[in-house]
């Protein structure tokens, strides 16, 4: 099974992950490096007992594709020979297993490699869904629903340069598109200046490491620009619908 765990906060597992992991007898999960830790196993930790195996399943964070496309063939053969071993096998993966998802490279692998082994995909709750929620309850952060009716919702990496950024914005203003930005991280300085230059930043809520003890969700005009966010997402709405209660 490749299991999405969600953002961070454990209590944001479905029932569905939680059953698979405590039926589980490995659970395998993603390291960049060499004794690393791993952020999905940390959130799923509480469900693990101490007679299941951990299996850390290494995949490097590099640009270059032979060294990734590699790790995915791995482990999907590790995978695999687990399965055939007799064991029950859960694959973690952080957020949701189709969104962005180093266990949908995995799940390809699989696929083309081991067309006899079985598995089912259990979903997550996304970071984008996690911050939304997160904003509510959030002291001076802006109600952002995702998207009412006939809108759209485009969830995607922040652009990398202003003017496709600026771009995308007129884009989604034109087809009524709420955009959730993620891996915001380096790029936050021009992108405030950005959110400015178009009169958004009011209407922008920033997220950073959603579920964790340390979150932070806050109105984007609040978040300095001088701050280099690690884990951290944008959500921009640039309208509203005409009717509302």
């Amino acid at each position: 099974m490749l299991v999405g765990v969600g953002p961070g906060d454990p209590e944001l597992l479905t029932v569905a992950a939680v059953r698979a992991l405590e039926a589980a007898d490995v659970v395998a999960h993603p390291v960049a490096h060499e004794g690393a830790e791993s952020m999905a196993l940390a959130i799923a930790s509480r469900w693990i007992r101490s007679d299941q195996r951990c299996l850390p399943l290494l995949f490097p964070m590099v640009a270059e594709p032979q060294p990734r496309i590699e790790a995915w063939r791995q482990a999907a053969d590790v995978l695999a020979e687990e399965v055939r071993a007799g064991n029950r096998v859960v694959l973690l993966c952080e957020g949701d297993v189709s969104l962005f998802a180093t266990g949908s490279y995995v799940q390809l692998a699989l696929r083309r490699r081991h067309p006899d082994v079985s598995f089912v995909l259990i979903p997550g709750i996304p970071s984008v869904c996690a911050a939304a929620a997160a904003a509510a309850a959030a002291e001076g952060s802006p109600d952002i629903p995702l998207a009412f009716q006939r809108e759209g919702l485009l969830i995607r990496p922040c652009p990398e340069t202003h003017a496709e950024f600026i771009a995308l914005l007129e884009s989604a203003r034109k087809s009524s598109t709420v955009l959730g930005l993620l891996k915001v991280g380096q790029r936050w300085s021009w992108v405030r200046a950005a959110l400015e230059q178009e009169k958004l930043l009011g209407q922008a809520l920033f997220a950073q490491r959603v579920g964790w003890p340390d979150q932070w969700v806050a109105p984007a005009q609040s978040v300095p620009d001088d701050l280099k966010p690690y884990f951290s997402l944008l959500l921009i709405r640039q309208f509203w619908p005409e009717v509302l209660p």
